[in-house]
């Protein structure tokens, strides 16, 4: 029980962590654009996957195309992102100057790194639920043993909202921090 549950609530957790390193924090990290698809040949792919990215220094992104023909399509593709970031093209690469946040923006994505932990929690909660329902459907043991793994479950899901939690804290001091 406990193997399947703790996998299951540690990819809920892979995937917040995931998830925050696609939110800004005014520093630049190739993370930042893994949420940001181009065209490459008919089919919507990731930059990553078109790309090499790497960090030049802590305010800039050199993004180097496997094929130079897809320049046009990654900078497009990164104006349309909706990340306030602009690409400068000098026909071999892209360079993304990272701005610095402004404190209105920094609030914004504490706001939406407080709502990728709440879903996260959810994920863990619902994970939760479906393991109390398995254990109150189990028809070997007493009633203790069931009480027992009940508690147990309420043990590995009380880690996994603190680890969340402080993830979360984690994240928000990052972006509220002026660098």
């Amino acid at each position: 029980m406990s193997e399947d549950l703790n996998s299951r609530m540690k990819k809920a957790i892979e995937s917040l962590e995931k998830e925050f390193l696609s939110i800004r924090t005014g520093r630049a990290n190739p993370g930042m654009l893994d949420k940001v698809h181009a065209d490459y040949y008919g089919s919507q792919t990731q930059i990553k996957n078109m790309a090499n990215i790497a960090t030049l220094d802590g305010r800039t992104l050199e993004i180097k195309p496997f094929d130079k023909g897809l320049l046009k399509a990654i900078e497009k593709s990164i104006l349309d992102s909706n990340l306030g970031l602009t690409p400068t093209n000098d026909g071999s690469r892209l360079l993304i100057m990272v701005p610095e946040l402004t404190k209105e923006r920094r609030i914004q994505l504490a706001k939406q790194v407080k709502e990728e932990s709440e879903k996260a929690k959810v994920v863990v909660r619902n994970i939760r639920r479906d393991e109390m329902d398995k254990i109150k459907k189990l028809t070997e043991g007493s009633e203790d043993d069931k009480k027992r793994k009940q508690e147990e479950v309420e043990k590995i899901t009380s880690d996994f909202i603190k680890k969340i939690d402080t993830a979360t804290e984690q994240k928000e001091k990052e972006i509220l921090t002026l660098n």
